[in-house]
């Protein structure tokens, strides 16, 4: 178990609840967080810890900080004992569509030997009167699935569930899968500039903007699927790219199945977005895969999924992806 030693002297620590300072707290809130998502916690996480805590050995400007850090920097924390026990944190989401105005709650986490105090419930509050003062619309979080006692704190303060999502991870060294036998009705190709409309209705039915869109941070808005040029140019620099694979109808009026590989320098995991109409689940969806695992089956992939789609999930475990992290998307309105 991780320690968590008071960094200043519990005389000047009040107990109880109060805003975050980065500048005295993020020693404690790194091993905070590192103790209280062990067992959920990936590799760009445990380098996060261990930056915040390089970063407050030596802490004398914040500009610095990683992301994670930055998030953290305003919210709440809780004292006991001259101990920091707790802490919400919260930060604008700054997104287009649904998340415009909207705040992301993250970091909701009480050290064991405090847990069942009313903690949590209390640092939850102060986060969401924060947010609605500061003029913010909506709060989101995600919560994993089997943590059932936050779950139920959430509901009690007024979330509601999204939609639950799995992360799925195949393995670089597992063998690539055979060629589908040939079907003259699936056609995989990429798309015409034009038809980045026809994927943003696609997502639109099968990935509603109030059931969590694309998926965590990731709005539906069509800025997900016709990229304004400086976005581009900053991808180019940054070394990130995306492919897009789709199915059209016999008709060719419209794109039932959409396959996104997106690939970044600094990532080792080639990442997949699954966008397939509901009546051809179980067919377009093994095509788009059998396809990806051909060509990339020797990368690292990872998926984040809804868990609702039994087909396609199925379909996951065929051909070798593991489940790994299963969570629930919640929301708040600010004005509810």
């Amino acid at each position: 178990m991780v320690g968590i030693q008071a960094a200043q002297n519990p005389a000047h620590q009040p107990d109880g609840l109060r805003l975050v300072n980065l500048r005295t707290d993020l020693g404690q809130l790194a091993d905070l967080i590192e103790l209280a998502f062990a067992n959920s916690m990936d590799s760009s996480g445990r380098a996060a810890v261990r930056e915040m805590r390089a970063l407050n050995r030596g802490l004398g400007f914040l500009p610095g900080l990683n992301d994670l850090a930055q998030g953290m920097g305003l919210g709440y924390v809780w004292i006991e004992n001259g101990r920091l026990v707790g802490n919400v944190s919260a930060y604008p989401a700054d997104g287009a569509g649904e998340l415009k105005q909207a705040w992301v709650i993250v970091n909701v986490a009480v050290h064991p030997d405090y847990q069942r105090r009313g903690i949590a419930g209390q640092m939850m509050r102060a986060t969401m009167d924060l947010i609605h003062a500061r003029g913010g619309t909506a709060a989101i979080l995600q919560v994993d699935a089997d943590n059932t006692t936050a779950r139920r704190l959430y509901t009690r303060l007024g979330f509601f569930d999204e939609r639950a999502w799995t992360t799925w991870r195949r393995n670089g060294l597992t063998a690539r899968p055979p060629p589908l036998d040939s079907n003259p009705s699936i056609y995989i190709t990429h798309p015409r500039s034009h038809e980045w409309q026809a994927e943003y209705e696609l997502a639109a039915l099968v990935r509603p903007a109030l059931m969590g869109g694309l998926g965590w941070l990731r709005p539906l808005h069509v800025s997900q699927f016709r990229k304004a040029l400086w976005r581009r140019v900053v991808d180019w620099f940054s070394l990130k790219s995306t492919e897009h694979l789709v199915i059209r109808s016999e008709d060719e009026s419209e794109i039932l199945a959409v396959l996104w590989i997106e690939n970044a320098f600094a990532s080792v995991t080639t990442h997949l977005t699954l966008l397939v109409h509901p009546d051809y689940e179980g067919l377009y969806d093994e095509a788009l895969l059998n396809t990806v695992l051909r060509r990339f089956g020797g990368a690292p992939l990872s998926l984040e999924h809804p868990t609702d789609r039994d087909t396609t999930n199925a379909l996951l475990r065929r051909y070798q992806f593991s489940p790994k992290r299963a969570v629930v998307h919640m929301r708040w309105d600010v004005s509810s």
